[in-house]
């Protein structure tokens, strides 16, 4: 369940609405990262806040969701980050805010994703 979910929320509103269950949350500046970094070309592969998120095949175009699997071979740490949602796709992303990242095929990009109502205030008699 998810802690949005005890706020005083409008049936039949439209996203990014005072009082609408989804909220848009915006991740700019993708570059493109490697299997290892973050960085990889002069913008970097950006984390994806912790949190639920509903991806539309719509604003993928260019970034796919990655999944940081870590391995520790020989004591050493290294990264290993893999394909979680392909670009051109969508679904649904639960991530921790360290280990799920959005990295792009072609740099500086932007993902719309949408969430549960994280905050925004209704605009009415019940603000909270």
């Amino acid at each position: 369940m998810s802690l949005a979910s005890n706020k005083i929320l409008i049936s039949n509103t439209s996203t990014n609405t005072p009082g609408a269950y989804l909220q848009p949350v915006t991740i700019s500046s993708i570059g493109i990262g490697n299997l290892t970094a973050m960085n990889a070309g002069t913008l970097i592969s950006q984390f994806v806040p912790a949190g639920v998120y509903i991806m539309p095949l719509v604003a993928t175009a260019n970034v796919a969701i990655e999944v940081n699997t870590y391995v520790n071979a020989t004591g050493a740490a290294v990264n290993n980050w893999v394909t979680y949602i392909a670009s051109n796709s969508g679904g649904t992303i639960l991530s921790d805010g360290y280990n799920v990242r959005a990295n792009a095929t072609t740099s500086n990009q932007t993902l719309t994703l949408y969430t549960a109502n994280g905050g925004q205030n209704v605009s009415s008699t019940f603000t909270s």
